[in-house]
């Protein structure tokens, strides 16, 4: 059955997906929904409610509300009976600490530090073409985006090569039609945060392979797709997530140290693997603690499988969206039990009718083992 009112409170810079893995299947659910909307992209919350609007759906059923998140999140969360919420790790312990509180459940997606590795039999040239996208894509700002990549020595030198080159082909605009590879960043304090990183790598002595700049010259918050190499676990950048467009380069020996460096720090969200052998990529795929694994993609494969679950382990979230959990997780499930012909237990009390009763079933349990029926 229905929980009853459903908070969806999703990423700023998701946030036509986020409706569509919380808010419509919570509705399908039998819900009503409350949606917080990012200050940032609350229109795109807004254009979407009003052509539900059009296709029908009661103007109650699903309600929107804007404002900062301490305030209107805190609010939200206390009014609901379930709240489903995309965010920072940081701003998700909160959420899932509050609703706690209320005895709630809640659904969370939040942030990763993702891996991707190229395995020797990749097809390097493949491989550098779908890091391209998986790092760069949205400016790095999607939580599924990949911020580490793993190369085994064999083709590093030539992986490297062409990661470098496609890397440094991509085009920095501020238009909204095709001219464009990367955008804007969303806001000054992502752009201090991607600066912070990359400027404290180098100065522990990281290296520059691409980029490594903002530019100001094409819009206040743009900064260059960066490659880094040489990171080392003192490093911010190392293990925290950058959510920008900046991608630090390994390389490794053997697939288990691989799927070792995979698994270092605390996210699990999405990983990739770049490979010939699909089978021994699948093999090393359920190795690493993540909620999605994709084999020679970034991470569009595991994304966009809605009828598959989406979501992250460890520091990366709880629950899933899409798939069946996606739907289930906004239902509280109730058991309606009716007993017919002969009682549970014995048909009269005293010691003797209980030992006669314990006697006969376990008698029965017997014949049923024997029978192989139980």
């Amino acid at each position: 059955m229905p929980l009853g009112v459903v908070g969806s409170i999703p990423r700023l810079t998701t946030p036509l997906p986020s409706v569509g893995g919380s808010v419509f299947r919570a509705l399908l659910a039998g819900n009503a929904v409350i949606s917080k909307a990012d200050s940032q992209t609350a229109l795109t919350m807004l254009w979407t409610r009003a052509l539900m609007a059009e296709a029908g759906l009661p103007a109650d059923l699903w309600q929107i509300v804007a404002g900062p998140g301490a305030v209107v999140g805190t609010a939200l969360v206390d009014a609901v009976d379930f709240v489903c919420f995309t965010g920072s790790t940081a701003t998700g312990r909160t959420v899932a600490e509050r609703a706690a509180r209320r005895l709630i459940g809640a659904s969370l997606e939040l942030g990763g530090k993702n891996p991707l590795i190229v395995r020797a039999d990749a097809d390097v040239a493949a491989a550098a073409a779908g890091t391209v996208v998986a790092a760069f894509a949205n400016t790095g700002q999607m939580c599924i985006h990949i911020e580490r990549v793993y190369v085994h020595e064999k083709v590093y030198d030539a992986f490297r090569a062409e990661l470098v080159r496609a890397t440094q082909a991509l085009r920095l605009g501020r238009s909204y039609d095709y001219s464009a590879d990367i955008g804007s960043l969303t806001s000054a304090a992502q752009l201090a945060a991607v600066e912070a990183h990359v400027d404290g790598a180098v100065a522990k002595g990281a290296t520059v392979l691409a980029g490594g700049h903002a530019r100001p010259d094409i819009g206040p918050l743009f900064y260059e797709p960066t490659v880094l190499e040489g990171v080392t676990p003192e490093m911010a950048v190392c293990d925290e997530e950058t959510f920008g467009p900046v991608l630090s380069l390994y390389v490794y020996g053997a697939d288990s140290e691989a799927v070792g460096l995979a698994n270092q720090g605390t996210y699990g969200l999405s990983a990739s693997i770049w490979s010939n052998d699909s089978r021994e990529a699948g093999r090393m795929a359920a190795r690493i603690r993540a909620g999605s694994g994709n084999i020679n993609d970034g991470a569009a494969a595991a994304a966009g499988s809605i009828e598959a679950g989406m979501g992250g382990m460890g520091e990366s979230g709880l629950g899933r969206r899409h798939g069946a959990e996606g739907i289930r997780k906004y239902t509280e499930s109730q058991t309606v039990a009716t007993q017919r012909l002969l009682p549970l237990g014995p048909p009269k009390p005293g010691q003797s009718a209980v030992e006669s009763f314990v006697r006969r079933t376990n008698g029965q349990l017997a014949l049923l083992r024997r029978l192989r029926v139980r």
